[in-house]
């Protein structure tokens, strides 16, 4: 059976699994499949992804769509609160976005997002352990292959202990 935990941690350390990874997550999430949004990089608590520069993703001058960032600043956020939470705990729900548009997204773009474990432990577990929710907010940079600053996105995640939710999945 597909774990996407246990194929998140074979990912960090091969290739193989990466790809594996990349596939199934095309197919999860069809929204993000034809993008080709991928994870190209993934540690512990961080992860790499690339939005390609392909016509797909154009607007209308043929630059990045503004949206098709957001998407991936979105993506790119939750992978690491899904791989650095236990999914079976926690659900992890989009709460809003803001996006700050800094640079005109002219060539493939790579959105990198890290958590440290002293994050997890004051944002997320402690505040969780006398709240019901929590909402905390992801700050993610995008920038291009020549390291232009294309995007910030801060992305609002809701979490919340799987026992105290009311509605069903």
């Amino acid at each position: 059976m597909f774990d996407p935990a246990q194929l998140l941690e074979k990912a960090k350390n091969s290739k193989r699994h990466l790809a594996l990874l990349n596939f199934g997550l095309a197919r999860m999430i069809p929204f993000n499949k034809p993008h080709g949004i991928k994870i190209v990089a993934i540690g512990d608590k961080s992860v790499k992804t690339l939005f390609p520069y392909k016509r797909r993703n154009f607007n209308h001058i043929k630059g990045l769509h503004a949206c098709g960032l957001a998407t991936v600043s979105e993506f790119t956020t939750g992978i690491v609160l899904l791989s650095t939470l236990d999914a079976k705990q926690y659900r992890i729900i989009m709460q809003k976005m803001e996006m700050n548009y800094h640079y005109q997204g002219k060539m493939n773009s790579f959105a990198e997002f890290s958590v440290t474990e002293e994050w997890l432990e004051n944002e997320v577990i402690k505040p969780l352990e006398t709240q019901e929710s929590i909402v905390v907010n992801c700050e993610v940079k995008t920038h291009d292959s020549e390291g232009n600053h294309l995007t910030t996105g801060n992305i609002y995640w809701q979490i919340k202990a799987w026992n105290k939710v009311k509605t069903k999945a």
